[in-house]
């Protein structure tokens, strides 16, 4: 059965190459999204500043909700500083350190703060001792701060400084003021930051009234003792929820936000694993449908010699597995090329940190060929089925045709999946959420599924009306190409649905992310009455003295802190426990003069004390509505009982949960506030004199409330949000998967039609009117896929745009339908063009006889 196989593959190359095509770019889309989602569940971040200690201790930086996947907590939590000297004393432990960060940033000699080699000016401060978890061999040139009025930087810090050892330098420490400070010793170590003494960074870190609590505690063991201390330490600790980590995992403790990262490619490999699968399987099906349909003659012959119907399944089956293994192997190294490109993506955009490194192993390219194998032998037992359940006489007789009629259940059954899809879209209607919204791109290619199935019966219907209206008075060609289109509606059917599939797929995906992101920005814009914000990222946080000074600054009507922070949610989902995380925008009851949410019920001058405001649609979802109480648990890991004060309705441009900035106090890595929303009587002077203000100030930075990272694409591409560039990276990728697919299944398709051609051309057709016919069969289904995209689309996207804009379009760039037009039209014609100029080439009766 293998030896046939091969031979039949070695006939029928230009059929099978569709195949290979559509093996090669799944196995590519499947490695990559498998390297994502085992880098988020594996990788991790430099040591770093903690290279030279070989045992961590360090709080869990994750929520684990039962049954379900952690829920990373980017806030700072700490550890008893009694575990100091603890851990110290046990045997093998050289050094105990006690590691605590804070923000520090130093200012040049003009006046502007230099970038914090650590990458997160929030953490760039800490005490002398922490040297001691500096890697092995780190140099330093200078002594160690002694006095309040020394520090030590590290040497990238103090390059980009200017300055060397026994220089004074300006640092601003944990929202104080600029103070002149005398660089003691310069420490040759990446990413180690500003170290103060020991005495001094407890006072200065805000941490002098909690002196019992550090951010991690790193151990410095014996050569060779290190796994044994590390039990040590997991025995002492166990059942205090700390961890105790060594090797790779130092790093992770380091930044508290990296589990944040982790878990996005996590989310981002799981969001587009639906797509990619369902994608995937479609182009699959489609083109073993195309190759298997092209050797009906072949298996309808073997069927009259005796052959089985299961063995004709499984040489069917066989073949096209032949072919997929030789594709899967370089779709599998194209994958995590892929995931390499598409992780550097994510790191320029500022989604996950330069640093994380992913994970590569053998079993993304595992789960790839399984799956890839196990979609050939499927799709290709399912495309040979009809022909090995015929009996061989009529299976004979039917191999140079189609049935009469499109199957009536495959009709009925692709007509339910379009109702369901239909259905599927209306979910924005009732969550005006981004989940909502993903429903609308799910529901375009569950419906062109749908046409797949029901194609046969469409088309035939198409063709059949075309047959008539062309009946009289047509050429020749054209009468030609419209009965064509209905004879053999079941290899059309499968054309025009993988077109409809890339139109669909492009539009219901793209339109989806320009709506929602349009509806953002106007909630945001209509919702913010400041016109400035003044932030301060290169310190960390905003000075303390800040508000205050901006209060009184000549023009200022209102002002008020902003600030974001993570939450997760608990509550109950059918009566089992669920857990959601997500960010909350953290305020005070003063933001009503700055902002206005679109309050329903309850007032945001409550929002003092354990009170927190919701958006409506969770209100109705979760029975959160004013005087309720909710569990959240808080960005470091705290839980608590609020009660709801208020229920607004710009859920989309300020989140599904606002915290009173008493809740947040004391639970964020810094007590300072992130930005200040200003609200001024719009005079120039007033501008004006908020400019001065930043100016005099090292680190504060004033720009429009509404900045374009905020606001959606006015302010260009370059200025778009992250997720905007993950999803133009994931629409590009997989449409040219699609548009590939497709060209190689029209090229085999049309070469299949040799002997169509031939006998056309023994009857007296030319080979100018053969041209002309071809032409026309691909206008005709290139306008057929159009319409039925468009179809297919327009409900979804019109109730998304209901439900997200107010009125029943969506958002986005009006060139998108005109350049898909003209993508699609293109690649019929091209793809229908090209192989039948080469078929002519071929005489008449040498391409009948070579069948």
């Amino acid at each position: 059965m293998f030896r046939l196989a091969i031979q039949m593959v070695g006939h029928r190359v230009t059929a099978l190459i569709a195949v290979a095509c559509a093996v090669l770019g799944g196995a590519a889309l499947i490695t990559g999204t498998g390297v994502l989602a085992e880098s988020g569940l594996r990788s991790h971040l430099p040591a770093g500043r903690l290279a030279g200690a070989s045992v961590v201790v360090a709080a869990d930086q994750e929520f684990h909700p039962p049954g379900d996947l952690p829920l990373a907590l980017p806030e700072r939590r700490r550890v008893a500083a009694q575990l100091v000297g603890e851990l110290g004393r046990l045997p093998g432990v050289t050094a105990s350190v006690g590691d605590i960060g804070f923000p520090a940033a130093l200012v040049d000699a003009h006046g502007r703060v230099v970038a914090s080699s650590s990458g997160d000016p929030q953490v760039s401060g800490h005490g002398w001792s922490s040297t001691k978890l500096l890697a092995t061999g780190a140099q330093v040139t200078g002594s160690a701060p002694t006095s309040s009025g020394e520090v030590a930087v590290d040497s990238a810090t103090a390059a980009a400084a200017g300055i060397k050892q026994g220089d004074r330098v300006q640092v601003v420490v944990n929202s104080r003021p600029a103070t002149a400070y005398r660089v003691s010793a310069v420490v040759n170590a990446p990413g180690a930051g500003v170290y103060f003494a020991d005495k001094t960074a407890v006072e200065i870190s805000g941490l002098a009234g909690h002196s019992g609590r550090v951010d991690l505690v790193g151990l410095r063991t014996e050569p060779g003792a290190e796994e044994r201390v590390a039990a040590e330490v997991r025995t002492k600790l166990k059942g205090t929820g700390l961890l105790t980590v060594t090797g790779a995992e130092r790093g992770d403790t380091a930044a508290p936000g990296a589990g944040a990262s982790r878990s996005l490619l996590v989310l981002l490999a799981g969001s587009l694993s639906g797509i990619v699968l369902l994608i995937t399987g479609f182009v699959m099906a489609s083109a073993l449908a195309v190759a298997i349909g092209g050797q009906r003659r072949d298996l309808a012959l073997m069927r009259a010699v005796g052959a089985t119907p299961k063995q004709i399944r499984r040489l069917a089956a066989a073949q096209s597995t032949v072919v997929a293994a030789v594709a899967v192997a370089p779709g599998v190294g194209l994958g995590y090329l892929l995931a390499g490109e598409f992780r550097g993506l994510l790191a320029d955009r500022g989604v996950i940190p330069p640093e994380l490194p992913l994970t590569f192993s053998p079993l993304p390219a595992l789960a790839a060929v399984v799956l890839m194998l196990l979609a050939v032998q499927v799709s290709a037992r399912c495309s040979a089925w009809r022909t090995s359940r015929m009996p061989a006489t009529e299976a004979v007789a039917e191999s140079r045709s189609e049935p009469r009629d499109p199957s009536r259940a495959r009709t009925r059954i692709g007509v339910a999946v379009m109702v369901v899809a239909t259905v599927m879209s209306a979910l924005p209607l009732f969550s005006r959420t981004v989940i909502g919204a993903t429903a609308t791109s799910l529901a375009g290619i569950i419906g062109a599924i749908g046409l797949a199935l029901a194609g046969p019966a469409l088309v035939r219907g198409v063709g059949g009306a075309a047959a008539r209206v062309t009946r009289s008075g047509a050429s020749a060609p054209t009468w030609l190409a419209m009965a064509n289109l209905r004879a053999y509606a079941l290899r059309n059917a499968g054309i025009v649905s993988t077109l409809a599939m890339a139109v669909v797929f492009v539009l219901t995906y793209t339109l989806t992310q320009t709506t929602v992101l349009a509806a953002t920005a106007q909630d945001t814009s209509t919702g913010t009455l400041a016109q400035l914000r003044l932030s301060a990222p290169g310190l960390g946080g905003l000075p303390v003295d800040t508000l205050a000074a901006v209060r009184k600054t000549a023009g200022v009507q209102a002002a008020a802190p902003v600030g974001t922070t993570t939450v997760v949610w608990e509550y109950q989902q059918f009566g089992d426990p669920a857990a959601d995380s997500g960010s909350a925008t953290v305020l005070t009851p003063d933001a009503a003069g700055v902002l206005d949410l679109d309050v329903r019920d309850g007032s945001l001058s409550r929002l003092s004390g354990r009170t927190v405001a919701v958006s409506s649609d969770v209100a109705r979802t979760r029975s959160a509505t004013v005087g309720h109480t909710v569990n959240l648990v808080l960005g470091d890991g705290t839980r608590v009982a609020a009660k709801v004060v208020a229920v607004y309705g710009r859920g989309l441009g300020f989140g599904a949960v606002v915290l009173s900035h008493d809740l947040a106090a004391g639970h964020t890595t810094t007590a300072l506030d992130q930005s200040l929303l200003i609200r001024t009587d719009g005079s120039a002077k007033a501008r004006q004199n908020l400019t001065t203000l930043a100016a005099a100030r090292p680190g504060l930075t004033l720009g429009p409330a509404n900045s374009p990272s905020t606001g959606g694409l006015t302010g260009g591409l370059e200025d778009a949000p992250p997720e905007v560039w993950i999803n133009l990276a994931t629409i590009v990728v997989l449409l040219v998967y699609l548009l590939l697919s497709i060209a190689n299944k029209l090229v085999a398709a049309t070469a299949q039609r040799r002997v169509e051609l031939g006998a056309l051309r023994l009857n007296g057709t030319t080979p100018r009117q053969i041209r002309a016919m071809m032409r026309r069969e691909a206008a005709m289904t290139a306008a057929t896929a159009l319409t039925t995209a468009l179809l297919l689309s327009a409900i979804p996207l019109a109730l998304l745009g209901q439900a997200f804009l107010g009125h029943p379009w969506p958002a986005g760039p009006v060139w998108l339908l005109p350049g898909l037009a003209a993508t699609v039209t293109g690649i019929a014609f091209l793809t229908i063009e090209l192989p039948t100029r080469q078929a002519l080439r071929t005489s008449p009766a040498e391409a009948i006889r070579a069948q």
